[in-house]
């Protein structure tokens, strides 16, 4: 019963997602939204997945960020994007963290697994467009500078913390 599973955005948060609009009240216009999230595209929920277009202008940056709740996959459709991302925590404590970056062209695709820090960088002097696929309707996004220096800490404290 899960894939004909409505979200109601005008019901409040529930187990999986959001609570549940009547099956008999779903129309074609619950399956379509140009969004992302089951904020947006209700038919998300319960469905664990997502898709967004991303648009990079010459040099632009998607920073380092993390999804705690997905897999990130994408597929480039137009320009050439440096991506990357750091393994975290090895269970070995003698390994250190590994970066794995690559250059993409249109066509490329490249995965980054759930909840490590990636990124992604329009090397190109055009711009880019990416599709993204996320294993999750909602996936959460953390971004590490904003995180870390966007935080009420005086600078000073920072500072002493990253010494």
């Amino acid at each position: 019963m899960y894939s004909l599973t409505m979200a109601s955005v005008l019901l409040a948060v529930f187990v999986n997602g959001k609570i549940c609009k009547d099956p008999n009240m779903i129309s074609v216009d619950d399956f379509f939204f140009p969004g992302h999230t089951c904020d947006q595209l209700p038919r998300l929920n319960t469905l664990g997945i997502s898709l967004v277009r991303i648009d990079y202008a010459p040099y632009g940056l998607n920073p380092p960020h993390t999804h705690p709740r997905a897999t990130e996959v994408i597929v480039v459709v137009e320009g050439t994007l440096y991506v990357g991302f750091v393994t975290s925590n090895p269970a070995d404590p003698n390994v250190k963290n590994k970066i794995f970056t690559k250059t993409l062209y249109p066509g490329d695709v490249f995965v980054f697994p759930e909840g490590l820090i990636h990124f992604q960088f329009n090397v190109g002097k055009t711009n880019a467009v990416v599709f993204a696929g996320l294993s999750s309707q909602n996936t959460g996004v953390i971004t590490i500078a904003n995180a870390v220096f966007g935080s009420d800490q005086p600078g000073a404290d920072l500072e002493l913390k990253f010494s």
